[in-house]
């Protein structure tokens, strides 16, 4: 994102505001997804919005754009108000990722298709060498899809407090939830690896699925 930065500030700023939107659709799908499924905990602390300001979170919005991951604060849940334990864990902790995995496509099939109305003015706007309008919004939208894939790639490794480590938690044995649950209080040592020991490995996973994805798109 600091690249596209001093690639086309415009682009930059497009790319920036779909990041804060992407991210409060994440944390809403959360939240609307407890609600239906009878836990109104988020309702209640105002996290039912698509309000950026309710769900941001400055270290890790500001890690997405320096290092390519990042979060939002997570929605608070209670998995005790759900009438069907695992699989109201597992659809409360998938929602937010379905959301990223479908803008990502979205903002893919339309790069698609301002390639095909002008390709070579969005060639010559990923070289940096003109700033055509439909260059600049391919530009914006390649990397609000990166962006949404990011979020959703990031948010299914199994790692606590990660979406990924709830899904996992909804289909082991019940016996185990106390324990799982009692990990969550080490979020931070969690995000310390992140930073840290699990850094590479996870800009890996990452960049693979990045060529996967826009291979599969964009060709």
């Amino acid at each position: 994102m600091m690249g596209l930065w001093q690639q086309d500030p415009l682009a930059f700023f497009l790319a920036f505001s779909v990041l804060l939107l992407s991210l409060s659709l994440h944390e809403w799908g959360h939240a609307y997804a407890a609600f239906r499924f009878g836990d109104g905990t988020a309702q209640r602390q105002g996290r039912l919005t698509l309000n950026p300001l309710r769900h941001l979170d400055p270290l890790g919005t500001l890690l997405l754009l320096l290092v390519g991951f990042g979060w939002a604060k997570p929605v608070p849940v209670n998995p005790g108000a759900f009438p069907t334990y695992r699989l109201g864990l597992f659809v409360v902790s998938v929602a937010g990722i379905l959301i990223n995995l479908f803008l990502a496509v979205l903002f893919a099939l339309l790069v698609r298709g301002l390639v095909a109305l002008d390709p070579l003015g969005v060639l010559l706007a990923f070289r940096g060498e003109e700033r055509s309008l439909v260059g600049v919004l391919a530009l914006a939208l390649y990397f609000a899809s990166s962006i949404n894939l990011v979020l959703a790639v990031f948010n299914l490794l199994p790692i606590p407090p990660l979406d990924g480590s709830k899904i996992l938690q909804s289909l082991l044995p019940l016996s185990w939830q106390p324990l799982l649950w009692r990990l969550e209080q080490y979020a931070w040592l969690s995000f310390l690896l992140i930073l840290t020991v699990l850094r590479g490995p996870i800009q890996e996973v990452l960049a693979l699925a990045r060529r996967a994805f826009f291979g599969l798109f964009l060709g």
